[in-house]
């Protein structure tokens, strides 16, 4: 199939691309690189199944193809905050134009939301039914928000003119191809610890993510797009749920480093739980993460420890 991938140069993006053209697919990657990097796909630019576009999906572009998975948006708060009105833009704009490509095209649409939506949860795990506990006007509502809007965006487009969509709500993703730089607690954690320099928590650690690793993420958004049951939204995490502070010390005994933890105030609407509820997952994608969070994290460390000994 002709496949376009929206921020196909980010993190989860990337892995995306190469994983639908090791599948045999032809892979148009749609990207301004302005949390992705055109470094993420060099391994693929010589292939003649795959080609980069360089364009800001807030802007309408016309391309005929016969699937898009919807990934652009700066997805940590570092860099969702650093533009917040384009964030919304982005969110916003960016969907309606994918909605109206998946429309003229007659293709299938895959949002990828985010576990964000359900902002800071007074139920957990959380399931797909619950509406969140989300501040509209708070430092992380841009991304919220705008999440949450461009699922009520694809539903309506779904409702109203038929087209053929899919949504799925990401929860925490780590990996290889991780920005180094982009604030998310594992790369900020291992590349600290790499370093030499203190790890740094905020709060007292006690508020608890679920980690999921990239190659089961993006396994489960391909499941969820060539299934027919369900439409979503469906939770695309790793039930596993750690404390930060639990993270950090196990990080701290993984890598042989003179960093000490030390602690931060906590930000504001920084949410205390994240746990998916993953029962539809298993359901209708016959998916659940395979990678452990050991696992996971020794392929993380690994290839930090290669880009640091390089920069070096």
């Amino acid at each position: 199939m002709k496949i376009l991938i929206t921020g196909g140069t980010g993190f989860i993006g990337n892995h995306l691309c190469r994983k639908l053209l090791n599948d045999g697919h032809q892979i148009i990657c749609l990207d301004n690189n302005f949390t992705g990097s055109i470094n993420n796909i060099k391994d693929m630019l010589n292939n003649p199944n795959f080609e980069f576009i360089e364009h800001d999906i807030i802007n309408p572009i016309y391309l005929e193809v016969e699937q898009i998975y919807h990934l652009a948006c700066p997805a940590s708060p570092k860099a969702y905050q650093y533009d917040s009105i384009k964030t919304i833009k982005t969110n916003v704009l960016g969907t309606l134009n994918v909605l109206g490509l998946s429309k003229k095209n007659n293709c299938r649409m895959l949002l990828t939301s985010t576990s964000e939506v359900y902002g800071d949860p007074l139920i957990s795990p959380q399931i797909e039914e619950y509406w969140g506990n989300v501040n509209p006007i708070g430092i992380r509502s841009c991304y919220d928000e705008g999440k949450r809007l461009a699922e009520t965006l694809t539903m309506e487009y779904y409702k109203n003119n038929n087209v053929d969509v899919r949504i799925a709500r990401i929860f925490n993703t780590y990996g290889p191809n991780m920005d180094k730089d982009d604030g998310r607690v594992v790369s900020n954690f291992i590349n600290q610890s790499l370093e030499n320099k203190d790890i740094t928590i905020y709060g007292e650690g006690k508020q608890t993510r679920s980690f999921c690793y990239v190659d089961d993420t993006v396994d489960g958004l391909i499941k969820l797009m060539n299934q027919v049951e369900t439409i979503g939204p469906v939770n695309i995490g790793n039930p596993y749920e750690i404390t930060i502070k639990e993270l950090a010390i196990l990080l701290l005994e993984m890598i042989e480093t003179k960093s000490k933890i030390i602690y931060q105030d906590l930000p504001n609407d920084d949410p205390m739980k994240r746990k998916p509820c993953i029962e539809k997952a298993k359901k209708y994608l016959k998916w659940e993460p395979k990678v452990t969070l050991l696992e996971g994290l020794e392929k993380t460390i690994n290839y930090f420890r290669n880009l640091y000994n390089c920069i070096k």
